[in-house]
């Protein structure tokens, strides 16, 4: 029953709608069921996006990581249209010179504090990663060492 959950998790709200509809058309009690279970656990409600998923942490990547794509696309999107010439300047002129110089200045800006808030959370990665096996590695040093079979048997002499 939990790899089912987790299965339909995985395809998030529209898996468990669809599972749902589907319940209803094979045997309505099931479909019932089904619903009952979604808005018990809080599957149907907006505070469940808190925990969808996996830990809040995973999915925040998740968001960031989509994100990113979004802004590719965008940026390969604005490129095409107005001739951007790969840095500097790449929308169409205004006419208005003062207004073009800041506009190119806060786009450069804002991508500057992108990428160094991405070095940011790479950096934050590797710290937290690093704290993990170092607290594994602790707790393997500090653990009892495992008895054998020859220690746990009765020596006879």
């Amino acid at each position: 029953m939990t790899a089912m959950v987790e299965r339909l998790d995985g395809y998030g709200r529209g898996g468990w709608i669809a599972a749902m509809v589907l319940g209803f058309v094979l045997f309505w009690p099931v479909g019932l069921a089904i619903l009952f279970y979604m808005i018990w656990s809080g599957r149907m409600g907006c505070n469940y996006n808190s925990t969808w998923g996996g830990n809040s942490e995973a999915r925040w990547q998740r968001k960031m990581d989509k994100m990113q794509m979004k802004m590719e696309r965008w940026n390969e999107m604005r490129h095409s249209l107005w001739g951007g010439n790969g840095g500097g300047q790449s929308f169409a002129p205004t006419g208005n010179r003062a207004f073009d110089e800041y506009r190119t200045e806060t786009i450069r800006r804002l991508e500057d504090e992108a990428r160094e808030f991405k070095d940011f959370l790479e950096r934050l990665r590797l710290a937290k990663d690093k704290a993990e096996f170092d607290q594994f590695m602790a707790d393997r040093r500090n653990a009892p060492p495992e008895r054998t079979e020859e220690d746990r048997s009765p020596k006879q002499g």
